[in-house]
């Protein structure tokens, strides 16, 4: 006997959740491009690699963005009989290219940090230094405006590791152009964008370790499933769990199948509502299928089951 999920009873939490995440990613997009035109002006002018470099990441965080909110009306599309589903896994997939595109972005400014540190240009830090600081005004305020989201969604914390990846960009800017402008320091450009490729790079790797885990269908990382497994085997009735998956459809949609052995004479009705409660109570898991397996079931419960 199988007990699959009402879809409708998370729906509407979810789908607001995505709205208000393509709102405040759409303002973000909208910041990001605006300053990004100024940053490549002053990078050019200045001829600093730091305001270059955050230009060009700024360039990406568009792209990313853009890339996020495409995923998030993807997303919303019904199931169809092909992907019964839906398209939830769009968004993963849209995290998925926004971390390889980090780390792509980061060995770009090694190779060029390493050409200035060779050989020094000369950089104009008073510029730099006031641009930089315009930059990271713009992404504190992006940084804000996707903070709320970034804990249960993917696809928006890929994005706002963009932006944070600016915001160091940005500090390592202002760094450099004071050193630069007080005591012409002129190799601390490209020292400072070092210094951001390397916590960019390991922000895309975390990035990545999580959407591949997602698309492999690993066991989310706040569920455990020894101790799924003991709280259903604890159950009244239960003899024993196996075949127990949990997985992440996308963020914020946990799934759960199992088969369960009951007693002899149980009632799987009453089994499975209990079942229920539990997983949704101790482990905020909706989105479950449970399997009851018995000899002999109470007859006097058949009716209740549906």
């Amino acid at each position: 006997m199988s007990h699959g999920p009402r879809p409708q009873s998370d729906a509407p939490s979810h789908g607001d959740g995505r709205a208000r995440a393509s709102r405040r990613l759409g303002w973000t997009l909208a910041l990001i491009a605006t300053y990004m035109a100024a940053e490549v002006a002053g990078g050019l002018w200045t001829n600093s690699l730091a305001l270059l470099s955050d230009a060009g990441h700024m360039l990406s965080d568009a792209a990313a963005l853009a890339l996020s909110l495409a995923a998030l009306w993807i997303a919303r599309r019904p199931p169809t009989p092909e992907r019964t589903y839906g398209y939830h896994r769009a968004e993963i997939l849209a995290a998925l290219v926004n971390g390889a595109a980090l780390g792509a972005i980061a060995v770009l400014i090694f190779i060029e940090a390493w050409d200035r540190l060779l050989a020094p240009p000369t950089v104009r830090g008073g510029p730099m230094l006031a641009i930089a600081s315009g930059g990271l005004v713009v992404n504190l305020a992006a940084l804000w405006l996707l903070s709320a989201d970034r804990a249960h969604n993917l696809n928006v914390r890929g994005a706002w590791l963009h932006v944070l990846g600016d915001t160091l960009g940005s500090v390592g800017a202002i760094a450099s152009g004071a050193l630069i402008w007080a005591f012409g320091w002129h190799w601390a450009d490209p020292l400072a964008s070092v210094l951001i490729g390397v916590l960019i790079l390991v922000s895309s790797w975390r990035l990545l370790q999580e959407t591949v885990a997602v698309l492999m269908e690993g066991t989310p990382a706040h569920l455990d499933v020894g101790t799924i497994r003991q709280a259903l085997v604890a159950e009244a009735g239960v003899l024993d769990v196996h075949d127990l998956h949990v997985w992440t459809i996308t963020s914020g949609l946990d799934s759960l199948s199992c088969h369960v052995v009951a007693e002899s004479g149980a009632c799987p009705a009453d089994l499975l509502r209990r079942l229920r409660t539990v997983l949704q109570a101790r482990f905020g898991l909706e989105h479950v299928t449970i399997q009851v397996e018995t000899d002999r079931i109470d007859e006097r419960c058949c009716g209740q089951i549906s």
